[in-house]
């Protein structure tokens, strides 16, 4: 398994509100229709800051999105998709500063599990 974290900056054209609406209501759901995530993601969650008064300096970013793929060879699947290239990766352009967002990849190590 693979994860992609990616922090996320928004396209300076628009206000943060207009981020958030578009990453949740149009962009997941492009994302969720390329044939080969089905596949190949195990998990994709958007996060978006939210107001509150937290005990950690809070970093200046419009959002995350993290995707959990079976491997390597799967992200690549997904993300040399015609889908994707033809419509998800035009979409990013459209709300993303990419030259500001900034990506990590790597293995994941649980230290406490899910509890529920």
């Amino acid at each position: 398994m693979i994860k992609m974290t990616m922090l996320l900056k928004r396209n300076p054209d628009i206000d943060h509100a207009a981020f958030v609406r578009h990453h949740r209501e149009t962009h997941g759901p492009l994302f969720r229709s390329i044939p080969e995530a089905e596949t190949h993601v195990l998990r994709y969650i958007q996060t978006h800051p939210t107001d509150g008064d937290f005990p950690v300096p809070l970093a200046d970013f419009d959002g995350t999105a993290e995707i959990w793929f079976d491997s390597p060879e799967g992200m690549r699947a997904v993300l040399g998709s015609e889908t994707y290239e033809q419509k998800v990766f035009p979409d990013e352009k459209t709300f993303l500063d990419h030259e500001n967002t900034l990506i990590l990849v790597g293995a994941q190590t649980e230290i406490i599990e899910e509890r529920g």
